[in-house]
């Protein structure tokens, strides 16, 4: 009798997997990167079998999420183990981690709901280290009897980690590299499109062709080149970051409204100028701002002093550069200049 009729026997649910991933799974995180359905990408929590395991297997922890599940099982081909999936609500492991749902109570009430102690001998679990944030390592020990152990921060080394059960230095980096924020700019454009769609066709009404270009590529600028370009902008932190690549598109415009309007007034061309240039970057560093909560080397004390130092510079930078605008626009339908 193999060890998931002998649970069946004593009423304890395993569920199987396979290292395999199908089509439906790679059409499911195509739409998962893209912000389809964005909380409905996520199995069913609880113990599941990969292979043909035994009572001695390891027990990898993992978050509901369907990439995170599915990165875990496809990394362990041919190796025989039990699966722990939490109930992360649909999150993957390291924002769960941060919301704690990815945590010790979860974790602990998993172990007892499986009976996991009743099927593997060991008392060891294996986390992802970028769950570590959520788990009190010495409260499961309490608790479960369960020890936590943390493998390597890709799924991708799990199986050279489990020669020695000793990941390297190399193996505990948290990297960001460029396919990986590549990835994350379908979502960052889903997310952004529709507030961007009612944000240009204001501004288009109110001021015409050029400012709502303007500002569709001061959006379009933290969606999509931001993600690309970030380990490349020379400050440290991501709304400053924001401010320069806003101020690059801000220039262009500002430089045609100075240069290239040779009828306009020098004040009013300079005014039409300095709009731009206060309204733009502000767009641009709130957008890439928020991009911290995508990345995997961001704290959450960092964020928060972030926001403290910048947010209100940038709203009093937007709100002057619209005061700005909307004068020159009512100086200019008043007739005040030719």
């Amino acid at each position: 009798m193999n060890i998931n009729e002998n649970n069946k026997s004593r009423n304890i649910s395993i569920r199987s997997t396979t290292s395999k991933l199908t089509f439906a799974n790679r059409i499911d995180h195509f739409l998962a990167r893209w912000g389809y359905k964005r909380n409905n990408h996520r199995v069913e929590p609880g113990l599941y079998s990969l292979g043909n395991p035994s009572a001695d297997s390891p027990v990898f922890v993992t978050a509901n999420y369907t990439l995170s599940f599915d990165a875990l099982r496809s990394s362990l081909k041919g190796i025989n183990a039990f699966l722990l999936v939490l109930d992360t609500k649909g999150i993957n492991v390291w924002c769960a981690a941060g919301k704690k749902t990815f945590g010790t109570d979860e974790l602990v009430n998993r172990i007892e709901a499986t009976s996991l102690s009743e099927i593997v001998r060991h008392r060891k679990l294996i986390l992802p280290q970028l769950g570590a944030p959520g788990i009190a390592a010495h409260e499961v020990k309490k608790r479960s009897g369960f020890k936590v152990e943390y493998g390597p921060v890709r799924a991708g080394d799990l199986p050279e980690y489990l020669k020695t059960n000793q990941a390297t230095l190399e193996m505990r980096k948290v990297y960001f590299p460029f396919k990986d924020r590549l990835i994350l700019v379908p979502v960052e454009l889903v997310s952004l499109f529709l507030p961007m769609l009612v944000i240009v066709i204001v501004t288009f009404l109110l001021g015409g062709i050029m400012p709502a270009l303007a500002i569709s590529l001061a959006i379009l600028a933290a969606a999509i080149l931001f993600p690309i370009m970030l380990p490349w902008i020379p400050t440290p932190n991501f709304s400053t970051k924001g401010f320069i690549l806003g101020g690059i598109v801000a220039l262009c415009f500002a430089a045609f409204e100075f240069f290239g309007t040779p009828d306009a007034v020098l004040w009013q061309k300079a005014g039409w100028a300095m709009g731009y240039l206060l309204v733009l970057p502000p767009v641009t560093g709130f957008i890439t701002l928020n991009f911290t909560g995508a990345s995997t080397f961001t704290s959450r004390s960092g964020v928060k002093r972030e926001m403290f130092a910048y947010i209100p510079a940038m709203a009093w930078m937007f709100g002057s550069g619209i005061v700005l605008s909307i004068t020159f626009t009512l100086i200019h339908m008043l007739g005040g200049v030719q």
